[in-house]
């Protein structure tokens, strides 16, 4: 493995963690890509690019950041490290300068996601308690992963990370794709963001496109082969 084979990032989104990534994982390790999945804090947009961006830029060589879902407006933001050399959205956010998700989100119609939303709350050292979402369990399974089987979406929706709800308020400070070359994988069937949401972010970043028709929001756990296919070639064209 050459020294300049940039290592892969794997930011997971809202209501998933790291081991989602597993099947991707195992696909790039297959092809000798060196690569991690950090958990992503989901306590905001700032705090969150933060953390990723401390993980991208203590790698020792080129990185490629891959995100999902809320993890792409995150590599928007975190993608502006030096180190960073190429950005691939999978079924995710693509954020402008300036912009916040609740923006983006609120020129397309909503997706089922919105209304199956379940509120809870969480502590915060000196001052009121904060909102944080997870998607109502009986909803989860057509809304995040209809293409995964029910005994496997059953376990994903107890296991669910609660997004911090001001996330969809904070504007993202930068965008890495107007300096890095970024590729996006849209799932078709996406019920968690409207697929129009995720193709007309991908088309604004000028990224290089894949579709997957029929694919879920889960697309990296529906579908790991067609997912590393594309960061593969990410890394290719950066290395």
């Amino acid at each position: 493995m050459s020294t300049s084979t940039p290592t892969v990032v794997l930011v997971h989104g809202a209501f998933a963690d790291a081991a989602s990534w597993s099947g991707v994982i195992a696909e790039l390790q297959k092809h000798d890509i060196p690569v991690i999945a950090p958990p992503n804090p989901l306590r905001g947009l700032a705090a969150d690019a933060a953390y990723v961006a401390s993980v991208a830029s203590q790698i020792d060589g080129p990185v490629v950041l891959v995100g999902h879902s809320y993890g792409g407006a995150l590599i928007t933001v975190a993608g502006a490290v030096g180190n960073v050399v190429g950005l691939v959205f999978v079924s995710a956010y693509v954020l402008e300068e300036g912009e916040s998700l609740g923006e983006l989100q609120g020129r397309f119609p909503a997706s089922p996601l919105v209304s199956n939303l379940k509120q809870w709350t969480y502590p915060v050292e000196g001052g009121d308690p904060a909102v944080e979402v997870t998607i109502a369990a009986d909803a989860f399974p057509a809304v995040f992963a209809a293409d995964l089987p029910a005994d496997v979406t059953e376990v994903l929706a107890v296991a669910q990370r609660p997004l911090a709800a001001w996330a969809f308020e904070e504007k993202a400070p930068v965008a890495a794709w107007k300096t890095k070359p970024s590729w996006a994988l849209v799932a078709g069937a996406d019920q968690a963001i409207n697929p129009e949401v995720l193709r007309f972010g991908a088309e604004r970043a000028a990224a290089t496109v894949v579709e997957i028709e029929g694919a879920s929001h889960a697309v990296a756990v529906s579908r790991p082969k067609e997912v590393a296919d594309l960061i593969r070639e990410a890394v290719r064209a950066t290395s």
